[in-house]
């Protein structure tokens, strides 16, 4: 590596994430959001759950462009409805992230295998599913717009979570010099 270069922090083999965070998106409707997450989830080290149905074909080139060359290092599980997603939960917590929540995710004690849910970009999550959850949560935004982009969300989100939780990856300072 070169001295003063910024090593890209995706460039290590995806370790076995068993156990850890996720993050899951319910039936999402835009590739680009899917890759902008898969992305974020090879940079934070956590899997990412599709529930589908989606609103494009899954070898959509939107989704590779927007993830990049890091789509080699997340691990992706795809599930073909929302039953088949939740019979993966375990004993782990299903947090669902929402406009429509009472709570912010500040006032919110994360554990470290949560699973942060997120609807449709368009409707978010039916009811019935919003009551299966264990938690909802918002992320507090100005009261003049309505919602934040689904990366974006899952990026505040996650960071909060993995912050709370110890599990954000190591910031090695010998790197940044």
């Amino acid at each position: 590596m070169q001295m003063g270069k910024l090593p890209d922090l995706c460039d290590e083999p995806k370790p076995a994430y068993r156990g850890a965070m996720r993050i899951a998106l319910y039936q999402p409707e835009i590739a680009g959001n899917v890759g902008a997450v898969m992305r974020l989830g090879a940079c934070l080290g956590v899997v990412v759950d599709l529930i589908e149905p989606m609103g494009f074909a899954w070898d959509d080139k939107r989704v590779r462009r927007t993830a990049m060359d890091y789509i080699d290092f997340v691990e992706v599980a795809r599930h073909p409805g929302f039953s088949a997603f939740h019979a993966t939960l375990g004993e782990a917590r299903l947090i669902l992230l929402t406009t429509k929540a009472e709570q912010s995710l500040y006032d919110f004690a994360f554990a470290a295998d949560d699973i942060l849910l997120f609807g449709q970009e368009s409707a978010g999550v039916p009811a019935a599913i919003a009551a299966r959850c264990d938690a909802r949560l918002k992320i507090p935004i100005h009261p003049a717009v309505r919602s934040l982009n689904l990366a974006t969300s899952a990026a505040i989100a996650l960071g909060e979570a993995l912050r709370q939780t110890g599990a954000l990856p190591e910031y090695a300072p010998s790197l940044r010099a």
